[in-house]
């Protein structure tokens, strides 16, 4: 298996409202940026599209380090969210999961990847991180741009 590097990010402007992802796809000296977003999602949605469309972008099954500054996606795979969520038919003590359409696709994607989840501080030194925030802030604007 390929090893590859993967950061990403999400931005909404409102929650909901327009919104942007980016992604940054490294492997040996390629480096690859991927960007899209939608009219009107939210923040959370936009943190797990980025990752899955990383993912996607992948053409064989690789190892994958993904660094992502979203608590809410970290802690759904490291702590044991997804397969609990999963397991109870995407239901939770507060009733259904958020995102269930996109949460799916991630399950199958990880069945294909082999990935590490990795948390890292937003809005701080870490030079891609913020290049993704650049990246998705720069297609919510593009969105806001549409918004009626």
């Amino acid at each position: 298996m390929k090893n590859v590097t993967i950061y990403t990010d999400g931005a909404c402007r409102g929650n909901p409202g327009p919104g942007g992802w980016g992604a940054i796809l490294m492997y040996g000296s390629k480096k690859k940026e991927l960007s899209g977003g939608e009219i009107s999602t939210t923040n959370n949605r936009m943190e797990l599209i980025s990752v899955i469309s990383a993912l996607e972008a992948l053409k064989e099954p690789c190892k994958v380090m993904l660094y992502t500054d979203s608590q809410y996606v970290a802690n759904a795979i490291n702590l044991g969210w997804l397969d609990s969520w999963k397991a109870k038919g995407w239901k939770r003590k507060g009733g259904e999961v958020k995102n269930p359409d996109l949460w799916v696709k991630l399950v199958a994607l990880l069945e294909t990847h082999k990935v590490t989840f990795t948390w890292v501080k937003g809005h701080a030194e870490n030079e891609l991180n913020n290049r993704c925030d650049e990246l998705a802030v720069a297609e919510s604007k593009k969105y806001k741009e549409m918004s009626p």
